[in-house]
């Protein structure tokens, strides 16, 4: 027999469909729940929720992506000890030819010189240099992104020979996470002007793939808080994805792990002892706005607890 949802989540879910985001549950079963109700007016009101085990499947959540959200509080400790490689396709690249690329990326950071452009002809190669971080083609230098000023944290500039000479000794490097972070602060029109013209005309001719293994730490983004954990069993890997990635990029974590994670947003804490299940987040682009959907296949969640807020 089908029982209506507690006040306490149905008051959730209305909040998370409201405005422009558009929330979808599949099936959600509900072990050892308790709620918490008080009187107000003469009116229960469910202010609080627990529950020993929960497992939910098909949730689907979508919307417009605010990059204004962007700039607040970014802590990505897990891309400290990364792992991975990233790799590109370019067809019918404006260089004349087309080209693979391939990034590797070790113990959280990119080191350009191990960053190969394979084509016809000479190699091109990729580095960094306080102007941003290029590609040495056969027909010169162009910028993938350009800073706005220098230094960039977590980026290590190229060094050239002596007396200032042309020649370049060291590519650079990236250290992943203060650079990622240094980016999510920046406001969301600074991060699109760092990107030139040419580079997005690339981008719409480029191919990605490739999977990133995060290592175990802190994550906090606006709003959310956890720990990522389980790298020694395997457990996010992040396997990204796009045929275009100046249309659009997929990322998929086929066995997510997370433990202690607190989840803030439209007056709603949620709090959870652990987190495990797939999860995939598409970014595109429509009508000239980015949007993202974001979908949890299936996860299970133990000591969960949500409070609502007046």
């Amino acid at each position: 027999m089908a029982t209506a949802l507690p006040a306490s989540i149905a008051d959730v879910v209305q909040r998370l469909s409201s405005g422009p985001l558009a929330l979808e549950v599949g099936e959600l079963a509900l072990h050892g729940m308790a709620l918490q109700v008080l009187e107000e007016a003469g009116k229960p009101r469910g202010t609080a929720l627990t529950v020993a085990r929960a497992e939910l499947s098909g949730l689907k959540l979508g919307g417009p992506l605010d990059l204004s959200l962007a700039a607040g509080t970014w802590s990505l400790a897990p891309l400290a000890g990364a792992e991975g490689a990233i790799r590109a396709e370019i067809v019918d690249a404006h260089l004349g030819f087309d080209a693979d690329v391939t990034v590797p990326i070790r113990q959280g950071a990119i080191d350009f010189k191990d960053a190969t452009v394979e084509h016809v002809g000479p190699d091109s190669r990729m580095g960094a240099s306080r102007m941003g971080i290029y590609v040495d083609a056969p027909n010169g230098r162009s910028y993938l992104y350009q800073f706005a000023s220098a230094p960039v944290a977590g980026v290590e500039y190229e060094s050239r020979g002596a007396m200032l000479g042309p020649w370049v000794t060291d590519r650079g490097r990236l250290q992943l996470q203060p650079f990622v972070e240094w980016l999510l602060r920046q406001p969301a029109s600074g991060q699109l002007l760092g990107v030139p013209e040419q580079a997005r005309m690339l981008f719409d001719r480029t191919k990605v793939s490739g999977e990133v293994r995060l290592a175990d730490g802190k994550l906090a983004a606006p709003g959310v808080q956890a720990d990522l954990a389980g790298r020694a069993e395997g457990r996010n890997a992040v396997r990204l994805h796009s045929e275009a990635v100046g249309r659009g990029l997929t990322l998929e974590i086929a066995s997510l792990s997370v433990k202690n994670a607190v989840f803030g947003s439209g007056g709603i804490e949620t709090r959870c002892d652990e987190i495990t299940g797939a999860l995939t987040l598409r970014l595109f682009v429509e009508g000239g706005k980015v949007r993202f959907a974001f979908e949890l296949a299936t996860v299970r969640m133990t000591g969960l607890q949500l409070r609502l807020q007046r």
